[in-house]
């Protein structure tokens, strides 16, 4: 059985990260130990603007699920302030404004779908009401929550309603946690083909899995984290040669990590580069 607590994901993927803490606070808290094989934390964004001011916030994307509370606007289109929203798959944008505040769940991959019985492929790139998931009664309860609550007290109230959901172990889901976990830990695993051959797992059995759990291909998973470290290394300072980079995390043609980096990022890596004040970490 997979080790159900290894990290699933990073914390990486802000873009611009020195630059979303001058407008946003963010703050991650621990769940419940009993919660840990679904949940990978919790998280709470908090910021307040002068009149008139806006800030676009960028995000690399994630193989994750995320349970929220919204107060403040930051999805004009929801009228719902409990959401769940689905693995997005390209660039995740908000123009934040005012005051606001957004506490959330952020699932392990696969972890919604193993504690729900719902299709993460359906939910990909979604947002939707979270009573289209969970009970009722739970989303009342997190309903009540809002920028009064202190963060202590909104992690209480997530682990008491989630504990609710919790099931018997899932082996297909372990089995996605340990492909993931393998993914994220080597990072000299640059092809699916590589990850097939040390997991075990034959390729169209790690599609199902992937479909059915997490809503993404896990050639997709895995070039989401190989950029992330690409990113993080850029905003870290990184000065040396970008055909270098690319190479080291699995691009070995500069022209394709080029297209790659834009289309995700939305700009050129000489780009992002010169706009990267040197030695900036994330949140």
């Amino acid at each position: 059985m997979a080790d159900r607590t290894n990290p699933t994901t990073t914390h990486a993927g802000v873009l611009r990260p020195d630059e979303f803490a001058r407008h946003v606070a963010l703050r991650r808290v621990e769940c419940a130990d009993a919660l840990s094989p679904w949940v990978e934390n919790y998280w709470r964004l908090r910021w307040d603007l002068p009149p008139r001011a806006t800030f676009l916030s960028a995000t690399l994307p994630h193989p994750s699920c995320n349970l929220t509370v919204e107060h403040g606007g930051i999805r004009h289109e929801a009228e719902d302030r409990v959401v769940v929203t689905g693995v997005v798959t390209r660039r995740f944008e908000v123009t934040v404004r005012d005051a606001g505040w957004v506490f959330g769940a952020k699932f392990r991959p696969g972890g919604l779908a193993a504690l729900t019985g719902s299709s993460a492929r359906e939910l990909r790139d979604r947002t939707v009401p979270a009573a289209a998931l969970l009970p009722e009664d739970l989303v009342r309860a997190l309903d009540q929550l809002g920028p009064d609550v202190s963060d202590e007290d909104c992690r209480d109230r997530f682990d008491e309603l989630l504990k609710e959901l919790t099931t018997a172990p899932d082996p297909a889901y372990d089995s996605v946690l340990e492909v993931v976990s393998t993914m994220l830990e080597d990072r000299s695993l640059l092809k699916v083909s590589q990850v097939e051959g040390r997991v075990g797992i034959r390729e169209r059995r790690l599609q199902r899995l992937f479909s059915q759990y997490v809503g993404v291909t896990p050639k997709w998973v895995l070039a989401r984290y190989r950029m992330h470290d690409v990113v993080t290394e850029l905003d870290d300072g990184y000065d040396g040669s970008l055909a270098d980079l690319a190479a080291r995390y699995g691009w070995y043609d500069q022209a394709h990590f080029t297209r790659d980096f834009t289309r995700l990022v939305g700009t050129s890596p000489g780009t992002y580069v010169d706009a990267c004040p040197a030695g900036a970490g994330g949140p």
